[in-house]
C-alpha cells in the first residue's frame, strides 16, 4: 500500500481529533453565547460535522483513503445505529399523527426515489458526457447514496456506498452535492416555518390537530423520559451490537450463497454482503419495534443511535475533498432539478390536502436531513413538535435502504 503523506497518520490520533471536532461543533451549537448563536443560525451544525473533517482531508492534515476509521464505522458503528434508530418506531404513534403527516412523509420519499432518476434523465438529454462516468466512478452510483442519504441519513448513504461500490473520487463529489444542496433546502424550510401561518391561512388547512399534537407530546415527555442507569446503558449496547453479529453471521452466510448459485443476482447487488447486512439490521431493529423493546427508546436509544451516526458522518466526511465539485460543477445542476422535483411535488400535494406547512416542512427533512435536523425544522414551529421529527426521521431511517435501493435501480436504467 501507497505511504500516506499526511500529517497525521495515526488513526487513533484521527479518532481523538475527530471526537473533539464533534464535541465543539456541538458544544458551540448550544451555546447562549450570541455569536455563536448568530453564527449557527445561518450554518446548520451537520454541515460542519462533514465540512471540518473534509477540510483536514483536503489540506493534507488527515488522509481519509488511507484510515480505516470510516471502515470501522460502516461495519460495526453503521448497523448498531440502524438496530438503535429502528427500535424506536412506533406505528401507532406515526398513524396517530394522522394521514395527512403520513402522506406528506411519503410524498417526499417518492420525490427523492423518482427526481434523482428523472434530473440524471433530463440532464443526461443534452450532456451525457457530463452525467456519464465508469465502472466504479459512475454518476449513477454516486446518486445513488444521494438518494440513499436524503430518504434515510448518512447510515443509508454508507449503505449505498457500499451497495453500489461507489468509488471514492465521485462519492466526494456527491458528498459536497447532497450536504450543500440539503443544506441549502433546510435554511428554505426555516424561513417557511417563520411564516407558516399566512401559508396555512392562504391554503385553508386545519392545525387543530397540530395543537392537540404539541399537548400529548408534552404528557409523553413528562411521564415516560428518566435518565439512563449503567445498567440501561448497557442493554442498549448489548441489543445494539448483538443484532450486528446476528446481521453479520446471517449476511456472510446469505451473500455467498446468492452468489454461488445464482451469480446473475449481482446486477441487483444481492451478492454484497454489506447490502445484506445492513438489510437485515433494519429489519431486525423493525422487528425489535413491535416488541418491549421499543422501551429502550425511553432511556436514549435514539440518542446512542445518533452518536454513532455523527461518527459515521465525521468519518464520511474524512473522504470528501472540497475542490471536488470543481470537477462537475453539472452536479450542482442535477441536484437542484432533483431537490425541486421534491420540493415541487410537497408543495402540489400539500396544496391539494390542505395539509398544513408543519406536516410539508417536518416530512420533508425527516427524508433530507433524517434524525439529525428534522427535530431542527419541526421546533421552529414549536419546542414542543422536535420529536415529531425524531419520530418520522426515523422512519426515513427504516425506509432509507430499501427507497435508496429501488432509486439506485431506477438511476442504474436511465443512465447514459
Amino acid at each position: 500500500m501507497e505511504q500516506s503523506t499526511a500529517l497525521i497518520t495515526n488513526d487513533a490520533v484521527v479518532l481523538g481529533l475527530l471526537a473533539v471536532i464533534l464535541g465543539v461543533v456541538f458544544h458551540t451549537s448550544h451555546s447562549s453565547n450570541k455569536y455563536c448563536q448568530g453564527f449557527y443560525k445561518y450554518v446548520p451544525a451537520l454541515l460542519l460535522c462533514y465540512f471540518i473533517p473534509s477540510l483536514f482531508n483536503s489540506f493534507g492534515i488527515i488522509d481519509g483513503d488511507k484510515s480505516e476509521l470510516y471502515k470501522v464505522a460502516s461495519r460495526y458503528l453503521l448497523p448498531a445505529s440502524l438496530v438503535l434508530l429502528t427500535i424506536s418506531v412506533d406505528f401507532k404513534a406515526i398513524l396517530g399523527l394522522g394521514p395527512k403527516a403520513l402522506i406528506m412523509f411519503l410524498t417526499g420519499t417518492v420525490g427523492i426515489i423518482l427526481g434523482g432518476p428523472l434530473a440524471l434523465a433530463f440532464v443526461g438529454s443534452f450532456a451525457p458526457e457530463a452525467v456519464g462516468g465508469e465502472g466504479e466512478n459512475a454518476i449513477w452510483r454516486g446518486m445513488a447514496t444521494i438518494a440513499g442519504s436524503w430518504i434515510g441519513g448518512g447510515a443509508n448513504q454508507a449503505a449505498m456506498k457500499e451497495v453500489f461500490e461507489v468509488g471514492g473520487p465521485i462519492f466526494s463529489v456527491m458528498i459536497t452535492v447532497d450536504v450543500i444542496v440539503a443544506n441549502i433546502w433546510m435554511a428554505v424550510l426555516l424561513w417557511i416555518a417563520n411564516n407558516s401561518e399566512r401559508f396555512d391561512r392562504t391554503n385553508k388547512a386545519d392545525t387543530s390537530g397540530i395543537e392537540a399534537l404539541k399537548q400529548k407530546i408534552e404528557k409523553y415527555q413528562a411521564e415516560n423520559s428518566r435518565n439512563p442507569s449503567l445498567t440501561n446503558l448497557m442493554t442498549l449496547i448489548a441489543v445494539a451490537f448483538g443484532v450486528t453479529g446476528i446481521s453479520h453471521l446471517l449476511a456472510d452466510m446469505i451473500a455467498p450463497w446468492i452468489e454461488l448459485n445464482a451469480p446473475e443476482l449481482a446486477m441487483y447487488s444481492l451478492t454484497s454482503t454489506f447490502f445484506w447486512l445492513v438489510l437485515i439490521a433494519t429489519t431486525l431493529g423493525l422487528v425489535l419495534s413491535a416488541t418491549k423493546a421499543r422501551n429502550l427508546e425511553a432511556v436514549g436509544a435514539s440518542k446512542l443511535g445518533s452518536v454513532f451516526i455523527y461518527i459515521l458522518v465525521a468519518t464520511i466526511g474524512m473522504h470528501m475533498d472540497v475542490t471536488a465539485i470543481l470537477d462537475y460543477p453539472v452536479m450542482f445542476v442535477v441536484g437542484v432539478i432533483w431537490m425541486s422535483f421534491h420540493a415541487g411535488l410537497l408543495i402540489f400535494v400539500a396544496r391539494l390536502i390542505k395539509a398544513p406547512m408543519f406536516y410539508m416542512a417536518v416530512g420533508s427533512q425527516a427524508n433530507v436531513g433524517g434524525a439529525a435536523s428534522a427535530p431542527v425544522v419541526a421546533a421552529a414551529f414549536h419546542p414542543a413538535l422536535a420529536p415529531v421529527g425524531v419520530l418520522l426521521a426515523v422512519l426515513g431511517y427504516a425506509l432509507g435502504t430499501y427507497g435508496g435501493y429501488i432509486s439506485g435501480l431506477l438511476l442504474q436504467q436511465v443512465a447514459p
